[in-house]
């Protein structure tokens, strides 16, 4: 028995010095592939960037600050904090003010210094506007695919779920945004309520006003879906005209505003001292500050004209 015993185990320990030696052994990991990733070091800029950011933020972290906020930098669709739009403001004044005190002197580069946070503005502004555009147009194809989610008897919550993975931005984002919103724990109405209110959009308010009525008496939503997205295409119809019988009033203010700034700028290239009294005389001065302030009251008088409300 002593003798069964041994051989047995002289046969195991073979059979697994052979298993040992033929199976493939398993690669090891060099040393140097174990250690944590480590990328190259920042650059003296990206650092002095970065703390620029944090002492903004730190800044704005003691302060209610409304300018440039959260809310403004998402209607424009920038994914930037206030403190790092903030920074690119500084940068631009300062190099505003710089080219200006190398072309024209000081005052030149104090008022470019002084029109950075309004140039800022006006970019906002014209992104936020872009935005708002394209969810409009987006708008008819959005109403499309929630009616035929509900008609293949999706929910409402579904159904925009699947226009958020369908559609493109920003219409993808805001409904994505919903979605957040209302697994929050937040009321479906009013996040569309909000939507509409951000994208400044009333065909929107219509969806939301829809929904709202729908789940207080009931229905059949995909076709109520269907007819409101008939009136919204017909809505843009219109708008496309109006648009078009705009455009010649539209050009004709930027080519009135225009004109005499370039007037004005070919004459200082052409004969640059033919200008100096408007600037240099008290008389110039007074008649340059009226003219500005014609101007504006033009432009603004103009805008009224041709910015049809319908």
């Amino acid at each position: 028995m002593i003798l069964t015993l041994a051989v047995t185990l002289v046969v195991a320990a073979a059979a697994l010095a052979g298993v040992t030696v033929l199976i493939p052994r398993t690669p090891t990991v060099p040393l140097d592939r174990r250690r944590p990733f480590r990328t190259e070091s920042d650059s003296q800029l990206t650092r002095f960037a970065g703390s620029a950011v944090d002492a903004i933020d730190g800044f704005l972290a003691k302060r209610n600050v409304r300018f440039f906020n959260r809310e403004a930098l998402e209607n424009a669709g920038l994914r930037l904090s206030q403190a790092d739009f903030l920074l690119l403001v500084i940068i631009g004044a300062f190099v505003g003010g710089l080219v200006g005190v190398v072309v024209a002197g000081p005052l030149l580069g104090l008022l470019l210094v002084l029109a950075a946070p309004f140039v800022g503005h006006m970019v906002l502004g014209f992104l936020s506007g872009k935005r708002r555009a394209k969810f409009d147009q987006q708008l008819g194809d959005t109403l499309q695919l929630l009616s035929g989610s509900l008609r293949a008897g999706h929910s409402i919550l579904r159904a925009i779920d699947a226009a958020a993975n369908e559609s493109q931005a920003p219409t993808s984002e805001e409904m994505r945004r919903v979605i957040s919103e209302t697994s929050l724990g937040r009321d479906l109405l009013a996040s569309l309520n909000d939507t509409a209110e951000r994208m400044k959009n009333e065909d929107f308010v219509w969806i939301s006003q829809a929904i709202q009525i729908n789940r207080e008496v009931g229905g059949n939503l995909a076709e109520v879906m269907d007819q409101v997205n008939e009136t919204i295409r017909e809505r843009s119809e219109i708008k496309g005209h109006i648009k078009s019988l705009a455009a010649e009033g539209k050009f004709s203010a930027y080519i009135l505003m225009a004109l005499p700034i370039g007037i004005m700028g070919m004459l200082m290239v052409v004969s640059p001292g033919y200008m100096d009294k408007m600037f240099t005389t008290l008389l110039g001065g007074i008649m340059s500050v009226a003219s500005v302030i014609l101007m504006t009251i033009g432009g603004l008088w103009m805008r009224k004209i041709i910015d049809l409300k319908f």
